[in-house]
């Protein structure tokens, strides 16, 4: 089962639409005991990381997510999602985010005269195989929507980036727990082929 988290913030049907598609058994959920159980879990997100962190505390997600994200069981983060995981945004100065890996997300430079927000199709060069890219070729292209991006994250992790004016590390895998920037779930076949390696059991 795949446990879909629903802590208030948008794209939640899109994700489950592309998993039914897929026949991938999930819930749209904000029960921490079927998070729990879960084989699977994604954070998807659209919005504000402030608000976004504020939902998730005032909704007594924090810790659970943490769980979920431990490297025990498949863990995918999508949009917003992804920076969740990280320390901070440019976005909310002084609000903490998930802390699952280490790095800030920044602001896509508006001095490059391309529009921001980054809204669109874009090619992403793939830095790991296996894992959530197995079978895609690189250079594929996925579906972006954002303003912040992250740009500081571990080499050793991030498995996918894009040029949007600056680089855009836009895909983090370690072990089972990965993220990405963009939205595999309006991507395509290569967003789809992307969410069938997350639902492979392992």
């Amino acid at each position: 089962m795949i446990a879909i988290i629903d802590y208030g913030a948008g794209n939640l049907q899109s994700v489950k639409k592309a998993l039914d598609f897929l026949g991938a058994e999930s819930v749209i959920t904000s029960d921490s005991k079927i998070i729990d159980s879960a084989s699977h879990v994604i954070l998807p997100g659209v919005g504000s990381f402030g608000d976004a962190m504020d939902s998730i505390r005032r909704g007594g997600l924090e810790d659970t997510i943490k769980r979920a994200a431990s490297g025990d069981k498949k863990f995918l983060g999508i949009c917003l999602g992804l920076q969740l995981l990280f320390e901070k945004s440019d976005e909310s100065p002084g609000v903490d985010g998930l802390g699952v890996f280490k790095g800030s997300i920044t602001t896509i430079p508006k001095d490059k005269g391309l529009k921001v927000p980054h809204m669109g199709w874009n090619s992403v060069e793939i830095k790991q195989n296996g894992g959530l890219f197995d079978g895609t070729p690189d250079n594929s292209y996925f579906y972006f929507v954002h303003s912040y991006y992250l740009a500081d994250a571990d080499k050793s992790i991030v498995s996918g980036v894009t040029q949007y004016g600056v680089e855009i590390q836009c895909a983090v895998e370690r072990g089972k727990v990965a993220a990405t920037q963009f939205h595999p779930e309006k991507s395509g076949e290569a967003g789809l082929n992307l969410l069938r390696n997350f639902i492979k059991e392992g």
